[in-house]
């Protein structure tokens, strides 16, 4: 399995072993852009690999601080009582960049940035960039892609 990022489509492809689509998702990437460094917020590019799967057997909605869960269970009334949170969802895939120099190592390093897929709230619009840095999905979407993926599957993303 190997997944593909588009972030102008907004799309993110999971391809099997011969390179054929197997699923399509819309996803919600940073709303700063694209980009390597460190505090920017922006999106990482090139090449990844997964390099930690967080929350199996969690709940759709479980909400993780610290990629840990809290026990919490996201519902619009917890969203209203804390607006400022960047709510981390249901799952967590936990990218490494591959590139060192570009985004491995330094200050480019896109596991120590904490960049993952993650789940968002239902009402976070899709296919519009709005993270801080991250690949948001559909709760339901990363159930699935989740449980299609290991540890060590490689991730791509390009502008």
């Amino acid at each position: 399995m190997k997944i593909n990022i588009y972030v102008s489509a907004q799309r993110l492809d999971l391809l099997d072993e011969h390179g054929n689509i197997v699923r399509q998702y819309r996803i919600s990437s940073s709303k700063n852009g694209t980009g390597q460094q460190n505090g920017s917020f922006c999106t990482p590019l090139g090449k990844h690999v997964i390099r930690a799967k967080i929350g199996a057997g969690q709940p759709a909605n479980a909400v993780f601080i610290k990629r840990r869960p809290t026990g919490e269970i996201y519902t619009p009334e917890l969203g209203r009582q804390f607006p400022k949170r960047d709510w981390i969802l249901t799952r967590i895939l936990w990218l490494s960049g591959c590139e060192p120099g570009f985004n491995r190592l330094g200050a480019v390093d896109t596991m120590r940035r904490y960049i993952y897929i993650h789940g968002t709230p239902d009402s976070v619009e899709m296919g519009k960039p709005g993270s801080i840095g991250c690949i948001r999905m559909r709760n339901s979407d990363l159930i699935v892609l989740f449980d299609q993926v290991s540890a060590g599957t490689p991730v791509e993303i390009t502008p």
